[in-house]
This record gives structure tokens, sequence and C-alpha cells, in this order.
């Protein structure tokens, strides 16, 4: 070990300089012990201003010979840069560079069922104002669209969120069979379903009774159904296909966006006569 690194561990400021110390163990026994001397007393007494909360003052010569010892001990600095809270610091640096995708994420690790729902009823909730600034020409109807953002937050989020966890373990697999076969399960079971409550809760909400909402169903539900086949499998199929399960609501409330302009239209229609 060189000079220079033992003038580094042993401390601050406390042992002779180089210079004198050579000097000092070429002159023989009497000096070696005289040195031990010495350095233990600075020892104790060093030990004593710590035990008292005192601080050591580091002194010019010392600085430098740090800087060196640095300078030529390139493992040793690498090996502190690349220590735990300095990799923490780096990390957490990183992470706070994502913004509001990483935000997002962490909710939905820490929070996927609120997360999921909050984020649905808000697409239904633009969905439906875009859908009246295109369709209605009586004004803006407020109460609709907060009806719309309540199915996202209350029925559609959650369900969602349970759906498609269920079929990635049902169906774990991501070849093109087992796609198709997630995509049939969703026009067969998931869309109907989801269609029917979202008619009958929007019918319910306005008023009306058992027997309309059922005629209501009988009149808007297959027609919606059968247009909503040419839309649905192109947007599942990405959606099984590539994109990761816990995004795969997000994905899906996305791509409702442009459906539920057309769901809300549907739903916003006046109610069937039952004379």
């Amino acid at each position: 070990m060189s000079l220079l690194s033992q003038d580094h561990n042993t401390g601050p400021g406390w042992l002779p300089s180089v210079e004198a110390r050579v000097a000092e163990m070429g002159s023989g026994g009497n000096t070696l012990k005289s040195l031990t001397k010495r350095c233990l007393r600075r020892l104790s007494s060093d030990t004593h201003s710590l035990l008292h909360g005192k601080s050591f003052n580091e002194s010019p010569l010392t600085s430098q010979r740090w800087r060196v010892y640095s300078l030529s001990s390139p493992h040793k600095l690498a090996s502190f840069k690349g220590s735990p809270s300095l990799r923490s610091f780096s990390t957490s640096s990183s992470s706070s560079k994502v913004g509001l995708l990483g935000w997002y994420l962490r909710k939905l690790e820490s929070n996927p069922v609120i997360t999921k729902s909050i984020t649905t009823s808000i697409i239904f909730a633009a969905a439906d104002f875009t859908s009246q600034m295109i369709t209605s020409s009586s004004g803006y109807d407020s109460i609709r669209t907060l009806r719309m953002a309540g199915y996202g937050l209350l029925l559609l989020g959650p369900s969602q969120h349970l759906w498609f966890n269920f079929l990635s373990k049902a169906l774990p697999k991501r070849d093109m069979l087992t796609t198709f076969k997630k995509i049939f399960l969703g026009q067969a079971v998931f869309g109907p379903m989801t269609t029917s409550v979202f008619f009958s809760y929007n019918a319910a909400l306005q008023g009306e009774s058992a027997e309309e909402i059922a005629a209501r169903l009988k009149r808007d539900l297959l027609p919606t159904l059968i247009n909503g086949a040419m839309f649905w499998p192109t947007c599942d199929f990405v959606t099984y296909k590539f994109v990761p399960v816990h995004l795969q609501p997000l994905m899906n409330s996305s791509c409702a966006y442009v459906w539920t302009i057309y769901l809300t239209y549907m739903a916003s229609l006046n109610k069937v006569s039952m004379e």
C-alpha cells in the first residue's frame, strides 16, 4: 500500500507529513518508538473530540492527499460511485423524469381497481361530451355526462379489471389461436353483458320502468352489438396480442372513446312507446 493511501486511511490531519515520516523511520528504533507514542497520543485526543461532539479540522495537506489518492485509485472511486445510496438517487432521478406516465403506472400498481375506474369514468365523460357536441341540437346536457361518468366509475371500470385479469389467467398465452379465443369471448360474453347493463343503467336513471327498459333492449341491443362486431375485433386483437394485462383496460377504454360516442347517442334515443 502506498504512503499516500495510508495517510488517507488513518484519518484527516493527525499523522506527520510523508517526508518527516520517511526521515524518522530511517533513524532507528528510538525514533520509531517516539513516532508510535505521538500517534497514540493523537489518536486518544481525536477519540475524545469525537465523543464530545467535536469535529476534525482537515488540513490543506490532507485535502491534497485525498485528491491524489482519489486520482491514483480509480477502482475505489468507482466503487464509491456505485454505492447503493448513489444508485438509488440516480434511479429516483430517472424515474422522476417519466412524469405523468410514471405516476399513472405507479397508481396502477398500488390501486389498480380505483385507477382503472377513474380512467374509464373520465373517458366516458369525454366521449359523451364529444357526442353531444356532434349530435345534440338542444344544448349541452350535463346530467347525461354525469350518468356516463358514473357508469364508467361504478360499473365498467371494475368489470374491465375483473374481465381482463380473468382472461389472462384462463388463457395466458398470446399466440394467434388464443388471441382469437379472447376476441370471441369478448364479443359473445363481455360485450353483450356490458351493453345490456349500459342501456338498463341509463334508462333506469331516466325514470323508465322495467317494461320500457325491456322494450329498449329489444329495440337497441341487437343493432348495437352488430355495429360493435365491425369495430371491436380490431381493437381487441391489438389489446390481447400486444398490450400488457395491467394496461389492457386503458387500451380498451381508449378504443371505447370512439365507440362510446355512438353508444351514448343510442342511449339518448327516446324511449320506446308502450302504446
